[in-house]
C-alpha cells in the first residue's frame, strides 16, 4: 500500500466527541454529521503528511542565489571596517552587499513593519545577532563558506540588559504596540488595600522565550520587470505587501507574495523583519532571485520573542473573599529604538471586578531587537503573576480557591462596565470542578501522598482577549459543480483548510469534502494576518457572506428554489453561466480595520476557560510531573471539535512549557542568549505530558463578536496553564513558585 493510501485509510482516533461539547448543565451535545460542528477530517493532512505541501523555504526558481547573512557578536558597538576580499574570491560566491550598498529605504511604519530599525542602514550595532552583511553564492554551502570569510571589526561597547536597564514609561504617540491605557486606575488602591482582611503583594517573573516554530522564517524575492514576486513563510501575507511598499517606495499592487503553507509562527512570523526587506533589496541588486532562509540560530535573534515580563501583583480582599483593591504592576523588556509594551495586565483589567483598581505598564530598554506578540501574548505572562497570587490569597483567607473565583464573578466587563458578547466561564468552571474532582480536594497542602511522591490539584482562570480584522471572501461554483473558497488567509497549521471549507458547506447545504480552499497569496479577498486567534470569526465571517451571496445566486437562476447539489451544473449550463461566484465580507463597526476585545463596539468580547491540574512532586529527586489536565472553555461556537480540540492541547502543553521547561537565558556580560538551538533549551516531549487530557467547550453562541458565533481559541488553550501547574505544585508541597520556570531546587526538600 503506498503511504497516500495509508493516510486516506487512517481512521479518527476515538477521543470521545461526545464529550467535547457540552451544554451549560454539563450534558453532552450531539454533534452533527457535516458542516460547522461536526468532526470533519483535516482537508490537508494528506499533503503534509506526504510532503505534497510546497513550503517557501522549497522554493528554488532558476537562477536563484542564496543569501546568508553575517550577523554581529556582540550586542552594542560600532562596525570599524568589514573586508569581504576572502569571500568575494570564494567559489560560488557572487556578491557580498555590505551598509555601503544599501539604498535608501523607507520609514518602517509599526506594524506591519516588526521592528523601526533596519540594520545594514548605518554602522551602529544595536542588538547581537544583527545582520551586517550578506553573501550571495550559487548554492548554499557556498553562501555559508563565504559568509566565514567576511571579516568584520566591530568596536564593542558594554550591553544594557533588562536587569541593569532603567524602567522608562512607553511612549505611546504613534506606537503601534499600545493596545490600552497603560495605567487605569479607579478608586482609591492604598486605602481599599489597608482596609482589606487579608492580603497578598508579591512579585512574579516570566521569562524571555522564543517561538522555535518547526519551519524556520525564509523568504525568496524575484523581480519581474518593476513588480516584486516573494514566497514567505508568513502568518500575513497583505502585511508583507505593505510593508514593503512602504519600505521600497511602491504601490502596494506592485508586490505578490505567496504563501501556502506556514511551517508555524506562534507570532514569530506576524510582522515583516529585516530578512524579509533585505531579500528583496539583494534580488534588485543581483537582478536575480535570492532566497534567505534563517538558521535556527538567527530565529533567536533576528525575529521577534517574548519578552521577560516582572509582575508585582497586590490583592486585598474583604472576609468573604470580595476584591477590594488590586494592583497589578508590570515590566517587560524591549529595544532601544522601539516601545514593544507587553501588556501584562491585560487579564486583570477584565476577570475580576473590584472597586480600587491601580495598574501600571513600563518597559526597561536594553540592546537587543524588539520583541513581538507569542503564543499567548500579555495574557499568558500575566495571569500566571494574577491567578499565582489569587492561589495565595485563598490560602491567606482559607478559602477554597474555586470559591473565591465564583465570589469576583464578572458580570459586565469590570474595566469599561460593556456587557460581555457572551460568557460562560461559571459554566467552565462546574464543568472542570467535575470532571477533575475539585469537590473531593482537601484545602490542606501536603495532604496527599502515593509512596515517595506528594500529589496535589490546582487550577486557574484563563482570559484572552478577542481581536478582529476586516475581511473579504469569496466562495465560486464553476461549471462543473465544483466549488471554491478564497481568501488571502495564511495557513499555520491550524486548521484553516478544513474549517472555511464547513463554514461553506452548512451556509449552501452541501456536504465540505471536496470543497477547495484557495488562500495564501495577494490578489486574493484582502484579509488580515493569521494571529491574536482573529481569522475564524473574521475570515469565517466573510467565508458565510459570500457562501449566502452564492446561494442566493443558485436560487435566482433556480427560479427561488436550491436545488440539489447534483443539478448545479446543469442549472448553469442552462443559463449559459461558466462559473457563479459569490463575495462576502466582515464589516467592524466604524469601518475599522482592527478591533481587540470589541473597543469598536458596545459589547467586550473575550474568550474564557478554567484549567485544572494534578500534579506529583518528588523532592527527593527535585522533580515535578502533570498527571491530568482538565481544561474548560468558554469560546463561542466551535466549528470543529476534533480540531479544537487539538488546537487546545497544543496549548496547554504550550503552557506547560512554559511553567516547567522553557527559558532563554541570555549572558548578561555579552547581551547574548546563552543557547540559541534545541540542543541547549529545554522543551516538553512526549515523556513530559500526559494522556490525560480532558478538553471540554461550553456550549454557546456569540451573536455580537461574528456573524457566525464563533471567537477565537488559539491563545487561549495557554493561558491558566502556569498558574495552575504551580498552584497545583503549591497543594502538593506548601513551595510557592514565584518565577519560571520552575527550577530542581524550588522542589526539593
Amino acid at each position: 500500500m503506498t503511504v497516500e493510501a495509508k493516510v486516506r485509510d487512517v481512521h479518527h482516533v476515538d477521543v470521545g466527541v461526545n464529550r467535547l461539547i457540552v451544554t451549560p448543565d454539563g450534558a453532552a451535545v450531539d454533534l452533527p454529521a457535516t458542516g460547522i460542528g461536526s468532526t470533519e477530517r483535516r482537508h490537508d493532512g494528506d499533503d503534509k503528511v506526504t510532503g505534497a505541501a510546497k513550503y517557501a523555504g522549497e522554493e528554488l526558481p532558476s537562477g536563484t542565489l542564496h543569501g546568508v547573512m553575517v550577523t554581529s557578536p556582540v550586542a552594542r558597538g560600532s562596525i570599524a571596517s568589514i573586508d569581504t576580499a576572502a569571500a568575494l574570491a570564494a567559489p560560488g560566491v557572487v556578491r557580498v552587499i555590505t551598509p555601503d550598498d544599501m539604498p535608501d529605504l523607507g520609514a518602517a511604519s509599526v506594524p506591519p513593519a516588526a521592528q523601526s530599525y533596519m540594520p545594514m542602514a548605518d554602522l551602529t550595532v544595536r542588538y547581537e545577532g544583527q545582520p551586517v552583511a550578506i553573501v550571495l553564492a550559487e548554492t548554499l554551502e557556498q553562501a555559508e563558506a563565504g559568509a566565514a570569510l567576511v571579516d568584520v571589526r566591530i568596536d564593542a561597547r558594554d550591553p544594557v540588559v533588562f536587569e541593569t536597564a532603567e524602567t522608562v514609561v512607553p511612549e505611546t504617540e504613534g506606537n503601534g504596540y499600545v493596545l490600552g491605557a497603560l495605567d487605569p486606575a479607579r478608586g482609591d488602591f492604598e486605602a481599599g488595600f489597608a482596609g482589606a482582611a487579608a492580603t497578598v503583594d508579591q512579585v512574579y517573573v516570566a521569562p524571555t522565550r522564543h517561538h522555535n516554530m518547526m519551519e524556520p522564517s525564509a523568504t525568496l524575492a524575484e523581480w519581474r520587470g518593476g513588480e516584486l514576486h516573494m514566497h514567505d513563510s508568513t502568518q500575513w501575507t497583505y502585511g508583507v505587501r505593505y510593508a514593503l511598499s512602504g519600505m521600497l517606495g511602491m504601490e502596494p499592487g506592485q508586490i505578490h507574495v505567496r504563501c501556502p503553507f506556514t511551517g508555524g509562527g506562534f507570532g514569530a512570523k506576524g510582522y515583516v523583519w529585516p530578512h524579509q526587506v533585505l531579500a528583496a533589496v539583494a534580488a534588485r541588486d543581483v537582478r536575480r532571485p535570492v532566497k534567505i532562509a534563517l538558521t535556527r540560530a538567527q530565529c533567536y535573534t533576528d525575529t521577534g520573542y517574548q519578552p521577560v515580563v516582572r509582575s508585582r501583583v497586590a490583592l486585598g480582599a474583604d472576609a468573604d473573599g470580595k476584591l477590594v483593591a488590586v494592583a497589578h504592576d508590570t515590566e517587560s523588556v524591549s529595544s532601544q529604538f522601539d516601545d514593544y509594551i507587553e501588556f501584562g495586565n491585560a487579564g486583570t483589567r477584565s476577570l475580576y471586578p473590584t472597586p480600587n483598581l491601580a495598574l501600571t505598564t513600563r518597559i526597561r530598554k536594553a540592546d537587543v531587537g524588539t520583541p513581538t506578540a507569542m503564543r499567548a501574548p500579555h495574557e499568558g505572562p500575566g495571569m500566571f503573576a494574577l491567578e499565582s497570587a489569587m492561589d495565595e490569597l485563598s490560602y491567606e483567607l482559607g478559602m477554597d480557591p474555586l470559591e473565591l473565583r465564583l465570589a469576583n464573578y464578572a458580570e459586565v466587563d469590570p474595566a469599561n462596565e460593556k456587557p460581555f458578547s457572551s460568557n460562560r466561564l461559571r459554566e467552565a468552571y462546574a464543568e472542570g470542578a467535575r470532571r477533575i474532582g475539585w469537590a473531593d480536594r482537601p484545602m490542606e497542602v501536603r495532604a496527599r501522598r502515593e509512596g515517595s511522591r506528594l500529589i496535589g490539584t490546582g487550577m486557574a482562570s484563563a482570559i484572552m482577549s478577542t481581536f478582529r480584522f476586516a475581511a473579504a471572501a469569496r466562495v465560486c461554483l464553476t461549471a462543473d459543480g465544483a466549488v471554491r473558497v478564497e481568501a488571502g488567509t495564511q495557513e499555520i497549521g491550524t486548521g484553516t483548510r478544513t474549517i472555511f471549507p464547513q463554514i461553506a458547506a452548512e451556509r449552501l447545504g452541501i456536504d465540505a469534502e471536496g470543497i477547495e480552499m484557495v488562500l495564501g497569496r495577494t490578489g486574493l479577498p484582502e484579509t488580515g494576518g493569521t494571529f491574536g486567534s482573529s481569522s475564524t470569526i473574521s475570515v469565517g465571517s466573510a467565508v458565510a457572506g459570500a457562501a449566502d451571496t452564492l446561494r442566493n445566486r443558485i436560487a435566482g437562476l433556480a427560479g427561488g428554489t436550491v436545488p440539489p447539489r447534483d443539478q448545479w451544473p446543469d442549472l448553469l449550463r442552462r443559463n449559459g453561466v461558466s462559473e457563479l461566484v459569490g463575495e462576502g465580507g466582515f464589516q467592524l463597526p466604524g469601518d475599522a480595520p482592527f478591533d481587540a476585545h470589541g473597543c469598536a463596539g458596545d459589547h467586550s468580547m473575550h474568550t474564557w476557560g478554567a484549567v485544572f491540574v494534578e500534579m506529583e512532586v518528588d523532592e527527593a529527586l527535585g522533580l515535578a510531573r502533570m498527571r491530568r489536565c482538565v481544561a474548560c472553555y468558554s469560546a463561542g461556537r466551535i466549528l470543529n471539535p476534533v480540531t479544537a480540540r487539538s488546537q487546545m492541547i497544543g496549548g496547554i502543553i504550550w503552557g506547560y512549557g512554559r511553567v516547567m521547561l522553557e527559558e532563554s537565558a541570555m549572558d548578561p556580560r555579552y547581551g547574548r542568549y546563552l543557547s540559541q538551538n534545541l540542543s541547549g533549551v529545554h522543551l516538553p516531549v512526549n515523556a513530559d505530558i500526559p494522556q490525560d487530557i480532558d478538553v471540554a467547550f461550553i456550549e454557546e453562541h456569540d451573536p455580537y463578536a461574528s456573524a457566525i458565533g464563533v471567537r477565537g481559541i488559539g491563545e487561549l488553550g495557554e493561558v491558566g496553564v502556569a498558574a495552575a501547574i504551580a498552584n497545583g505544585i503549591h497543594h502538593a508541597t506548601g513551595r510557592r513558585a514565584r518565577e519560571l520556570p520552575i527550577k530542581f531546587e524550588a522542589l526539593m526538600s
